[in-house]
């Protein structure tokens, strides 16, 4: 029962839903923005359980090597009835929303927009959407780049997209400043650095497929030493002089050392052959601990 609970909440991206909504409240607060309407954090999750089960109910001829393949094929109708169900949530939230905020939308500028907009036209072209476009336009087929898409999706959806809608929902325009940007370009390498191991996981089916990803070209030994461990150190020394910078208390800066120190620790555990759920748990938990250790933080400074 335990397994196959642990099944629909990583192998449905239930718990990728989990890590969108942590990692926005901890952008929000480390950005000193107020949290959003409930609403908006609950369309924040369900759209990251479409987004990320899309390419999985696409693949009907896919075959069947791993377990989460597998997991599609035996509960594909669930999975579509499920997939329209938060669909028509999302639509429902966004009515809500819009209507609730109005007179207050306009708020966010044209440019605030465009930004938004550049990272939208990367989120399609992740699936190849439109489908017409030539086949180098899929980053999912792009191998080096695809872990820097995804960090950049992600930096956005956690990073910018939360103080945007704060500013409707608060009808106050919020000052963005050169902080704002290092708080993004963390993100957005941390997620990439994940990224990159996570492609460890799919090492012989890229290979295979020729998809010339870090770990198909460098080899599992220098994707770990030569590029996950020194960007790692790269980002906690960065950390450090952020937060020093900016006169961070001392356990402000511990806490948030954490998810880094945690990411050189797994890079070392990735040199021998895990379980899919290990890649799905741990890798992308880290994500989740990044999150917590900024909450907690925040949150035991600011009594």
């Amino acid at each position: 029962m335990l397994k196959k609970i642990a099944h629909l909440i990583f192998f449905g991206n239930y718990f990728y839903g989990f890590c969108t909504v942590a990692l926005a409240i901890e952008a929000s607060l480390q950005q000193e923005a107020q949290l959003n309407n409930l609403s908006f954090y609950l369309a924040l999750y369900f759209a990251t359980i479409i987004y990320y089960t899309y390419a999985y109910i696409q693949e009907r001829d896919a075959p069947i090597y791993n377990k989460r393949t597998e997991w599609y094929a035996q509960n594909r109708r669930l999975v579509r009835i499920t997939q329209l169900l938060y669909l028509i949530i999302c639509i429902a939230i966004g009515i809500y929303l819009l209507n609730l905020y109005k007179e207050k939308i306009f708020i966010i500028t044209p440019w605030q927009l465009a930004i938004l907009a550049v990272t939208g036209m990367v989120s399609l072209s992740y699936y190849g959407i439109p489908k017409k476009l030539p086949d180098f336009f899929n980053i999912r087929n792009t191998g080096w780049f695809k872990p820097f898409a995804i960090g950049l999706i992600w930096a956005t959806v956690v990073t910018y997209v939360p103080i945007l809608w704060s500013q409707v929902e608060q009808h106050t325009t919020y000052k963005f400043s050169p902080e704002n940007g290092w708080f993004f370009v963390k993100n957005f390498m941390y997620i990439s650095l994940l990224a990159i191991l996570f492609d460890i996981k799919d090492y012989a089916a890229d290979h295979n497929r020729r998809l010339k990803t870090f770990v198909v070209r460098a080899g599992l030994r220098k994707t770990i030493f030569l590029i996950i461990i020194p960007l790692s150190l790269l980002g906690l020394v960065s950390l450090l002089l952020f937060a020093s910078s900016m006169h961070f208390p001392w356990l402000r800066i511990a806490i948030n050392c954490i998810p880094f120190i945690c990411l050189i620790i797994v890079a070392l555990s990735m040199q021998q052959r895990k379980s899919i759920i290990y890649y799905l748990a741990v890798i992308d938990g880290l994500m989740l601990l990044k999150a917590l250790c900024g909450i907690a933080a925040w949150m035991l400074l600011n009594k």
